[in-house]
């Protein structure tokens, strides 16, 4: 990956599920639940990071790992399933307004295409309450941040982010010169101030 960023081809990373390797990790299952794989997601989102990415995708994992991780890194985090502490959220539109095709906007349907509904509004409805939701920090709260850790995992966790805490704030501060000094470098704050 580091070569497809180093010829500028912009790369958001992805971490937690990986929808695309469902076979290799035994389904739709929730990743970073024991302290020892939470910590290597932390380690992957780091290197991601190293490789160059933009930003990266935190998906399906407890909302404390996901914390860990957003705090680890430079790079904006954007969460689907992970809880409230990343720098964004994102649901697959399709999922979120129980769709099982995907829509087309009215100016761009084809003249040989019968329309069947007109779900336009609707889902301009649901995308601006989403958004809301987001901003106000209702959404995702506790009921839609179902992973967890049990109380010692948890702890472990936190005993191996304490272990390397003073490398990895080297390393935090050491990225954010190195991105302060390229072109690109600015503080995104998706969906408003981060807190």
């Amino acid at each position: 990956m580091l070569m497809v960023t180093l010829i500028t081809v912009a790369v958001m990373g992805h971490i937690g599920l990986t929808p695309q390797a469902i076979s290799v990790i035994g389904g739709f299952r929730a990743q970073g639940r024991t302290a020892i794989r939470a910590r290597e997601l932390v380690d992957e989102a780091l290197r991601l990071q190293d490789a160059g990415c933009f930003a990266i995708v935190i998906e399906c994992v407890p909302d404390n790992v996901a914390k860990a991780i957003t705090e680890s890194l430079e790079i904006p985090t954007i969460g689907i399933g992970a809880g409230g502490h990343t720098s964004g959220q994102v649901l697959v539109f399709h999922d979120m307004l129980g769709m099982l095709s995907h829509p087309h906007h009215e100016q761009f349907v084809p003249k040989f295409c019968k329309k069947y509904a007109q779900v336009g509004h609707i889902i301009q409805e649901g995308l601006t309450e989403f958004i809301a939701d987001v901003k106000s920090g209702e959404f995702p709260g506790e009921q839609y941040a179902p992973y967890s850790m049990n109380e010692t995992e948890q702890a472990m966790f936190q005993q191996l982010l304490r272990n390397d805490a003073a490398k990895r704030q080297r390393d935090h501060q050491k990225a954010s010169e190195r991105l302060k000094q390229t072109d690109e470098y600015e503080t995104l704050h998706l969906y408003g101030k981060k807190s």
